[in-house]
């Protein structure tokens, strides 16, 4: 088996811990509750026939007095970037974490999720802005952890992203 860390993480109210709640257990809830520093939930899953067990640490979310702490994101194999297509800010947010984070950490594998698919006719968020992103090499997925829609597929393409990674590098060192 397989161990891989991932954190979640993004602007408050975003939906990360929704989205963890909705892969983990196939539950959703409609009422918000707030994450306080860091909640571990652990799943395992098949990717390309390899068993990976995933340490999902749900992170606190961001705003103006608390941020994420790398210390946290440390011995992370991805992670997750979340943000809310009803709210512009929070895609702002994802892209200057990307940044913080890629800085502090190196580039880990990473995933941005466009959450609240459900809600499609309400976003703020244009597809020009995801095809910018896109087009600078940005992985990118809409998820709804409302009605589940993105949600395996989010995780498992992260987990895949890191397992080609594993190889890609176990193929370098092969290669010296």
């Amino acid at each position: 088996m397989i161990k891989k860390k991932i954190c979640m993480v993004g602007l408050y109210g975003v939906g990360k811990t929704s989205l963890v709640r909705r892969f983990v257990q196939s539950l959703f809830d409609d009422k918000y509750l707030t994450t306080i520093g860091v909640k571990v939930d652990r799943k395992d899953i098949d990717v390309g026939g390899r068993v990976v067990s995933l340490a999902i640490w749900d992170m606190a979310g961001e705003d103006e007095v608390a941020q994420v702490r790398t210390s946290h994101l440390r011995g992370a194999s991805g992670y997750i970037l979340v943000a809310d297509g009803c709210r512009r800010a929070s895609l702002d947010k994802a892209v200057d974490l990307r940044r913080r984070i890629e800085a502090a950490l190196g580039d880990l594998p990473f995933l941005l999720v466009m959450n609240k698919a459900d809600l499609r006719a309400e976003w703020e968020v244009a597809d020009a802005d995801m095809a910018a992103l896109q087009d600078e090499g940005w992985p990118t997925l809409e998820t709804s952890a409302k009605n589940g829609n993105g949600v395996d597929e989010a995780f498992t393409a992260l987990a895949q992203e890191m397992l080609n990674r594993d190889a890609d590098s176990d193929a370098a060192e092969d290669g010296e």
